[in-house]
């Protein structure tokens, strides 16, 4: 009776290790592509700031590749505040995503602790 019981315990343990180390790799990659989010807002928090202490009628310039586009002040402080906005929401969204990861891991661990519970209560 023991030998079947310690295997069913062997490929859960094993299942547990392959999701934390899954997980674990999942959380780390979010982490880098919240951390990348968070540079490009303030880059883009800070160019917002500078450009709002021209003048209106200064000539600017947006790169694309190897060129560069004139446009108007309004127009760049446009795409500055866009490019903060779909930051905010990303960097809202991997957050969601790197709590279900870790929840999910606490369940796994969880549902383990209680299967050895339930066989040593036998």
């Amino acid at each position: 009776m023991a030998a079947p019981v310690d295997l069913e315990l062997k490929k859960a343990f094993a299942e547990l290790q392959a999701k934390m180390v899954d997980t674990q790799q999942k959380v780390k990659l979010a982490d880098l592509q919240i951390e990348q989010l968070s540079r490009m807002k303030k880059h883009a928090n800070l160019t917002h700031a500078e450009i709002k202490s021209l003048p209106d009628s200064t000539r600017m310039y947006e790169g694309a590749g190897r060129m560069f586009i004139l446009q108007s002040k309004d127009e760049i402080a446009n795409q500055l505040s866009e490019k903060q906005k779909t930051a905010d929401e990303k960097i809202k969204d991997l957050e969601q995503k790197k709590t279900y990861l870790e929840r999910s891991v606490k369940d796994a661990e969880d549902n383990i602790r209680e299967m050895l519970m339930s066989r040593r209560a036998q």
